[in-house]
């Protein structure tokens, strides 16, 4: 049994060296790394489709109140279709353009559902429902938590991007696995903001506002803004 063993443990010891070795090569760093940056980007999806199916409640609200804003309701309703129908697949998220065309959709719908907030300024009576209120303080909800989101996958982005670019990982990220740096979400200070609603200068249902409470408003609104 002895003679055995020690037959076996110089081939027992390269057996260890091999693995440590590789080990420090990204065999083990690079695909948790990757993995990490996929389940981020599954939270950025969540909450993408938790505002997506957001939107068709609110167009309906507001179109009791306000049926004359087809096109800001139309814009919303063409931007959730636009957003909804680019899907990315967790390969995809090491392609620009495919990244870019998924980023755009969902920009335009972050601007029609900014442009929303026009209507409720201008329909007090839209205000005083209370389910519309509901609506907006859960899309408000959930622009921020898409925030949150995608400032955490791009953290796990930059923590895979540079596992894969450095020693001695990058050896295993291109011999083992091909690596490709993945995609982050691009600084955009008005696709990165939730639209915000002001209900302060708006007055009560019923009643008609005058010159300065236009002027008010105008101002409060490009305040928001």
């Amino acid at each position: 049994m002895v003679d055995r063993f020690s037959r076996n443990l110089p081939r027992v010891a390269i057996v260890a060296a091999a693995s440590i070795t590789l080990a420090g090569c990204g065999i083990n760093s690079v695909p948790t790394a990757e993995e990490n940056a996929k389940a981020k980007w599954g939270d950025v999806e969540s909450q993408y489709q938790r505002r997506a199916d957001l939107v068709p409640n609110l167009v309906e609200t507001a179109k009791a109140a306000a049926a004359s804003e087809t096109t800001i309701l139309t814009n919303v309703t063409n931007a959730r279709a636009a957003a909804t129908s680019i899907n990315i697949r967790t390969e995809d998220l090491s392609d620009p353009a495919t990244f870019e065309k998924f980023q755009n959709a969902q920009n335009q719908l972050t601007q029609a559902l900014g442009q929303l907030r026009t209507v409720v300024e201008n329909y007090p009576q839209l205000q005083s429902q209370a389910r519309f209120g509901q609506l907006m303080d859960e899309l408000a909800g959930t622009e921020n938590r898409i925030n949150e989101a995608r400032r955490d996958y791009n953290v796990a982005v930059q923590s895979y991007n540079t596992t894969i670019r450095t020693f001695p990982d990058a050896i295993g990220a291109k011999v083992f696995y091909g690596a490709k740096p993945l995609i982050p979400f691009k600084a955009d200070p008005g696709a990165a903001s939730a639209p915000k609603v002001n209900f302060d200068m708006a007055p009560a249902p019923g009643t008609k506002r005058g010159a300065n409470d236009n002027a008010a408003a105008a101002a409060s609104s490009a305040a928001a803004n």
